[in-house]
């Protein structure tokens, strides 16, 4: 493949890949009731796209099978981001329950249950779900409760904190303040969660995928502001008691994203 035509192909499946850490339509307890017709027509959207046409370029990608060497930068950013989150996070989170909003192939929840979490793990695809399943078995991590389905639903029950690795990177700033306010009343110390950041070259190439069919391209990744997401967050009312502490950016190769901590008050310092 010409060096080109595998930039492209790696951004598509980039997006794709980002895509498993959505939620499903199907969920525990059924989708949020104040989830808006926006959130719930892209959610379906994903779900149907990720599940039938990205799974199997997913479980390479985040797996140690020999890949190109663009998409090993996209692996190894990766690595990085989800060390990056782990950093957030008490090393000891013995007792803790720990919703991995968005699994994937399950190696995220796989280090937060070797750290002593009660790990619910949920992700938009059947199909990784009972990948991440089998893995975790094989690897002797045992506990981990996978399902498949919609992050916001209630059913879910109460966290301590929620991980969203690339969960919420296919919506716009509005619609991630929405999320988060539907997450926070069930969480009592903090969301670190990551957003794709506004760059002229994500938003070049967001633009320009606009400009095709919808059934011919993936869901695309939403750029976003950080300091507008802090601003929202920082209004709402919903999440009032809640602070942006932290903001790291990650960029190696073609992977581009930013992790966010927001924690409640009254867990600051306590991390």
């Amino acid at each position: 493949m010409a060096p080109v035509e595998e930039v492209v192909t790696v951004a598509v499946h980039v997006a794709e890949a980002a895509a498993n850490l959505h939620t499903a339509v199907r969920g525990t307890g059924g989708p949020d009731v104040t989830a808006s017709a926006r959130y719930v027509e892209r959610r379906s959207w994903i779900a149907e796209y990720f599940d039938r046409t990205a799974a199997h370029h997913w479980k390479a990608l985040t797996s140690d099978a020999k890949v190109s060497r663009v998409r090993a930068t996209v692996r190894a950013g990766r690595d990085r981001m989800r060390r990056t989150l782990l950093a957030a996070l008490p090393v000891d989170l013995s007792g803790q329950r720990v919703l991995d909003a968005g699994c994937g192939t399950g190696v995220l929840a796989m280090d937060l249950a070797r750290r002593g979490a009660q790990v619910t793990a949920i992700d938009l695809s059947p199909t990784l779900v009972a990948h991440a399943r089998e893995t975790a078995a094989a690897s002797g991590v045992p506990g981990i409760d996978f399902q498949d389905g919609d992050m916001l639903a209630a059913g879910l029950g109460e966290f301590e904190w929620v991980v969203g690795m690339d969960s919420l990177i296919h919506y716009d700033v509005a619609e991630m303040v929405g999320a988060l306010e539907t997450l926070a009343p069930r969480v009592s110390r903090g969301i670190v969660f990551t957003v794709a950041p506004k760059t002229w070259l994500l938003s070049v190439m967001w633009t320009v995928g606009r400009l095709f069919p919808r059934h011919d391209r993936a869901p695309s990744i939403v750029p976003v502001d950080a300091a507008d997401l802090e601003r929202r967050v920082a209004l709402s009312t919903a999440l009032a008691g809640w602070r942006i502490v932290g903001k790291t950016k990650v960029e190696q190769g073609f992977y581009r994203s930013q992790a966010i901590v927001l924690l409640r008050d009254a867990a600051r310092g306590s991390a």
